[in-house]
Formats: C-alpha cells, sequence, structure tokens
C-alpha cells in the first residue's frame, strides 16, 4: 500500500516538475509575440497567459472573484484527489495513475496561478483554419488523467455486463 502510494504521488510530483520547467522555459526564451513552428500547418510553440480556466474560459473576466474562485475551487480538487490517492488500496491500477496525473495538472496550475497570477500555455495544434486553444503540460496531464478516469469506468462497467 505504501508502494503504491509512494508511486502515485512520485508520479504527481513528476508532472508537477515538467509542467513547471516547461513553463518557466517558455516565459523565459518566448515573447508572446513569438511563433516557432514545429510542425507547419500542424504544431507551434507559443507563449500566451491564461487567467482564466481551462481553453481562457473567463480570461477576459475583470472580476476580483475569478482568481480566488479559481483557486479556491482548484485547491479544493487538489485536497480531495490527494485524500483519494491516500487509500491506493480502494483505486483501480487505471484509476489511480489517472488522479495521479490529475493531481500534479491541477498542483501545477494552481502553483502558477498563486505564484503569477496566471497560467503560461505554449502548445498550439491546429489544422487550417481550425486551431484547438493552446495548452500546457499540466493541462495535458489532466485530460489524460480523466480519460483515464473514463476508460476505467467504462471498462467496469463493461465487465460487470460481462459477469452477469
Amino acid at each position: 500500500m505504501v508502494d503504491l502510494r509512494l508511486k502515485a504521488y512520485g508520479a504527481a510530483t513528476a508532472v508537477f516538475a515538467l509542467d513547471q520547467v516547461t513553463k518557466r522555459f517558455i516565459d523565459r526564451y518566448v515573447s508572446n509575440s513569438d511563433t516557432y513552428r514545429v510542425i507547419p500547418g500542424f504544431f507551434d510553440i507559443v507563449r500566451s497567459e491564461n487567467s482564466g480556466v481551462a481553453f481562457g474560459i473567463f480570461n477576459d473576466s475583470t472580476s476580483v472573484w475569478r482568481t480566488v474562485a479559481l483557486v479556491v475551487g482548484t485547491f479544493v480538487a487538489v485536497i480531495l484527489i490527494s485524500s483519494l490517492i491516500w487509500r491506493p488500496e480502494r483505486l483501480e491500477r487505471l484509476s489511480l495513475a489517472g488522479l495521479s496525473l490529475i493531481l500534479g495538472g491541477a498542483a501545477g496550475n494552481l502553483f502558477d496561478r498563486l505564484v503569477w497570477g496566471h497560467v503560461t500555455d505554449f502548445l498550439l495544434f491546429y489544422v487550417g483554419n481550425y486551431q484547438w486553444p493552446d495548452f500546457n503540460a499540466a493541462d495535458s496531464a489532466i485530460v489524460i488523467g480523466s480519460a483515464l478516469l473514463v476508460f476505467d469506468l467504462l471498462r467496469a462497467k463493461r465487465q460487470a455486463v460481462n459477469a452477469s
């Protein structure tokens, strides 16, 4: 049990560290006006500051409560996920991995909001005129972790139906 807990928190810490290192690198070497084409017509490295939530939602809000709400909501999520991971024997392996990724990503974005007042996004994918909003390593971990949770939930349902 302790070994699983250590692995889960270790994975979350690794996600947090990767997220912080990549964001600080971008903050230092990429200006808001730079665009580095990695795969022309598909993937660029850019730099943007997101004061809102995922995909820039609430980014234009001038309310003082926006940041407070985001910080409090994320802090509550980090505490809840941490408490779930504390008892890893209650979780399936995929769920534990998913929660670890979500914890590391949420902690990375929470840290940025607390310290910098915004989150740095820098990965931009697009095809023609269709563009996915830019994001960062923390966002990627949260999405992958969420997908693992959903997959594990669907897999458990499918196994239960087959067992009947």
